[in-house]
């Protein structure tokens, strides 16, 4: 998941978590706020009440409203506690009302209950003692907390709303910086010339990420050039002394006969100097490729090359009792012709090396990619290191080298080369 959806996702609960709490509270606030309102109107109707009784000296006439009503029942004193309730009233239908008024019929006429706050008190008149029953009405009350409540739901959703779209254009433009530094990222190439350049941005943190973007990839590529430099300088200084050493094992097989001992150890020699030769000529053979020493191309039929590559090793493959079969299809590719015959004799040499008796070889060309199998080994061989230099298997007699410079190859050429291993067959793909 990316960053900026998480965010996104954390944030969004969050918010909304936290509104469902305030809302909740919110309510319950406002329902407070408007029930302390009504019980102070109902403390003032107490009052009028008492000051009625002070100045006539009995009850005032009961009475009822649609929205308050009034009654007065004789008790004792003891049965009788001032308090606030929450209740309900019966609510008598007037001629006028509406057909939506009426919902309900009850026994004693057309009406409907309807909540109420109320308060219960007391009064004495004389010598009689009476229970006071205050209740108003709080429909209009819950309406209006209702009312509040949903406007104040339809506000959180809108401001949800204004909240994520608002994340989602400014926080894409904040993390804009980010992305392009991963872009830079994925296009770098130690071996390209071209830098990463400097992003302007007014955040800190991606300037700062950039800035260490940058000098990783200057350092790294100064080490690289420092690197091939020197493969280049110790591989053309290695040319003189094998020289050198072959001459002179040439001239001192001539000088005389040599016992059974002294040629053996000599053909030792002759296979160390030669084993040498190849691997400075591939190192070599890297260094230009990796300077575009190489450049020169042109059109080529590589069904004929390839071709002309399984003439050259028939007596090798045969030697071994290897069954090599192919099916080509015409396919021109515009390349350099030397590194093209290195390529398809690096990858015949691997199948053959890699092989064993009695095995099988397949070439396959098509428009769109070079396939060569063999058999070999059962098991699948490390992809993630074939292609590294000097990687090589314990029982190989190569430097190591080969895969790695086709590797190269193809990448000079805009190709691919890629590995599998299915039903006992080791496959090299090149993709064109």
């Amino acid at each position: 998941m990316k960053l900026i959806s998480r965010y996104n996702r954390v944030n969004l609960i969050t918010t909304i978590v936290v509104m469902l709490i305030t809302g909740a509270v919110y309510y319950q606030a406002i329902s407070w706020i408007l029930t302390r309102q009504k019980d102070k109107d109902l403390r003032d109707e107490e009052q009028e009440i008492f000051d009625y009784v002070t100045l006539n000296h009995h009850l005032p006439q009961t009475f009822q409203t649609t929205d308050e009503q009034i009654t007065f029942t004789e008790a004792s004193p003891a049965t009788v506690n001032r308090e606030f309730v929450d209740t309900t009233y019966f609510k008598q239908w007037d001629k006028d009302d509406g057909p939506h008024h009426r919902r309900h019929h009850y026994g004693r006429g057309k009406g409907e209950y309807e909540p109420g706050r109320g308060l219960i008190t007391s009064v004495t008149v004389g010598d009689k003692y009476y229970k006071v029953l205050i209740v108003e009405s709080t429909v209009e009350t819950e309406d209006l907390i209702r009312l509040i409540f949903t406007i104040t739901i339809g506000v959180i959703l809108l401001l949800l709303l204004i909240l994520v779209i608002t994340n989602r254009l400014i926080l894409k433009r904040l993390w804009q910086p980010f992305y392009d530094i991963m872009k830079e990222l994925r296009l770098f190439n130690i071996a390209d010339a071209r830098k990463i350049p400097k992003l302007e941005t007014t955040i800190d943190e991606f300037g700062e990420l950039n800035d260490a973007v940058v000098d990783m990839a200057d350092k790294a590529k100064h080490d690289y050039k420092d690197l091939k430099t020197f493969t280049e300088n110790a591989s053309h200084e290695l040319l003189t002394p094998i020289a050198v050493i072959n001459s002179k094992l040439d001239t001192l097989i001539q000088t005389e006969n040599f016992s059974e001992r002294q040629s053996k150890i000599l053909n030792d020699l002759y296979g160390a100097v030669s084993r040498l030769n190849r691997l400075n000529q591939s190192l070599l053979l890297l260094v230009k490729i990796g300077n575009h020493l190489l450049h020169e191309r042109k059109q080529m039929n590589l069904k004929l090359l390839v071709e002309d590559m399984i003439a050259q090793f028939e007596e090798i493959y045969q030697d071994r009792d290897i069954r090599l079969t192919y099916n080509l299809t015409n396919k021109e590719i515009y390349a350099n012709a030397y590194l093209a015959e290195i390529l398809l004799s690096n990858l015949l040499t691997n199948a053959i090396r890699h092989n064993f008796t009695g095995g099988r070889i397949i070439i396959t060309l098509t428009e769109n990619s070079l396939t060569v199998q063999n058999t070999g080994d059962e098991t699948s061989l490390n992809d993630e290191k074939i292609f590294a230099r000097f990687h090589k298997s314990s029982s190989s007699e190569g430097s190591g080298l080969g895969l790695t410079i086709s590797k190269e190859i193809c990448e000079s050429f805009g190709f691919s080369l890629n590995y599998s291993f299915s039903e006992r067959f080791h496959t090299f793909t090149v993709v064109f």
